[in-house]
């Protein structure tokens, strides 16, 4: 894409947010404020989240998820019948309709993935399934630390059904391990720790949380890589503290803060008993199905990717083996975008492909400004042409940490290919 034509709405200043993160992901512009609690998402942030979900519906897939969509909008009916109408931790939006019918914005849709498959999951064959969905949720929530905590936010919900408890707890342990695929292939540091159930109900469930500087909880964690030990202040383990030894690897046990990224939990029939939902078994006796349910939030990924990797010039996305989330795989970056050198840059931008490469072809721009700019969407690589292209035909080519090496333009897109 041509920096002359799309609409970035990065700033040089950007003051008066409660901390460093969300300040960073309006100044990189990425996302505005609507209101509290409400962001939207421009067009670079909007990639951004793309690239997010695109890595998290790939794994889902691949592990036999199969996607639905299921409105927000949702009448009394159902969760009056779960228990849990107008009780979902005082955060539920209702309201009535021009009718007088009481309804809601759905928080989850644990009640909705039962009126989903009613009548269409009848028998042990028929199960297990794992339904998921991307889509808004909305919850009367107390705004604070930018992204984390929004009355409207971006969620991956998903739903298992089992004939069995030895089902389900083989579906749970397939969706926590693509969990820690999809949080590995982002680029994300996180611990597992045990949870309460708390509104969901069931009989367990566990946290994945980023250790980051500034969070929404208290975090005990082990900072020996790959290793998941950690417990929050919300956590019944009270036996782990810092400076303890890991019971796992041995490693020492640091305090900090951290964010939720990902919750799973184990329903049982909570969700099915109500509704009398139900499989007939093999041996002809009828049981109710067991559920589980699986969340990620979207946009605290976005925040969680920020907090953990930036640096005083801006957004730095990771570069992990299957590519990454930053809105532009590769900037470039012309001394001046004029003859030769915009000629070669045209030729850059349409091998390394326009939907990933941001061309930086705006002539009231200074060079200085498209370093900045480049370094503050954090995209992972610079394609500078000026002297020494002019010199040798070599374009050279910066990582966003700083490393550089001359590289034949005609190479560039294998080396910067995702």
């Amino acid at each position: 894409m041509r920096r002359s034509e799309v609409t970035l709405f990065t700033s040089r200043e950007s003051e008066g947010w409660e901390n460093d993160t969300v300040q960073l992901a309006v100044r990189a512009g990425l996302v505005r404020q609507f209101g509290s609690g409400l962001f939207g998402f421009t067009p670079s942030g909007q990639r951004v989240r793309r690239n997010v979900v695109r890595t998290i519906e790939a794994e889902m897939d691949a592990i036999g998820g199969q996607a639905v969509s299921l409105p927000s909008l949702q009448h009394k009916a159902i969760w009056k019948q779960s228990g849990r109408w107008g009780n979902f931790e005082d955060e539920m939006f209702t309201f009535e309709n021009r009718d007088g019918q009481a309804m809601c914005l759905a928080p989850s849709h644990e009640e909705g993935i039962v009126h989903l498959v009613d009548g269409f999951v009848r028998s042990y064959e028929d199960v297990p399934r794992l339904f998921y969905q991307v889509a808004r949720k909305h919850r009367d929530d107390h705004p604070r630390n930018g992204l984390l905590r929004t009355k409207e936010f971006t969620m991956k919900d998903a739903y298992s059904l089992h004939a069995t408890e030895e089902s389900l707890d083989e579906w749970y342990a397939r969706v926590r391990d693509a969990y820690c695929r999809i949080f590995d292939t982002l680029g994300i540091d996180f611990v597992v720790v045990d949870a309460e159930n708390s509104v969901m109900g069931g009989s367990a469930s566990e946290e994945f949380v980023a250790p980051v500087e500034t969070g929404s909880s208290e975090l005990v964690f082990c900072e020996t890589d790959r290793c998941r030990v950690g417990v929050t202040d919300e956590s019944d383990d009270t036996s782990l503290a810092a400076g303890d030894t890991c019971p796992v690897c041995g490693g020492t046990l640091t305090a900090g803060e951290g964010i939720e990224i990902g919750h799973v939990f184990k329903l049982g029939t909570r969700y099915s008993d109500p509704a009398g939902l139900t499989v007939d078994t093999a041996d002809g006796s009828t049981r109710p199905v067991q559920m589980g349910s699986y969340g990620i939030g979207v946009d605290r990924l976005v925040h969680t990717l920020i907090e953990q990797h930036a640096d005083g010039d801006g957004c730095q996305w990771p570069v992990t083996a299957t590519g990454t989330v930053a809105p532009y795989a590769l900037a470039i970056v012309p001394l001046d975008y004029d003859g030769e050198i915009a000629q070669a840059a045209d030729r850059l931008h349409d091998a390394c492909g326009r939907e990933e490469t941001l061309l930086f072809d705006d002539p009231d721009q200074t060079i200085g400004e498209r370093f900045a700019e480049s370094d503050l969407l954090g995209i992972p690589w610079k394609a500078v042409l000026g002297n020494n292209f002019r010199e040798t035909g070599d374009v050279e080519l910066e990582t966003r940490d700083g490393d550089t090496q001359f590289v034949e333009l005609e190479q560039i897109a294998d080396v910067v290919s995702r």
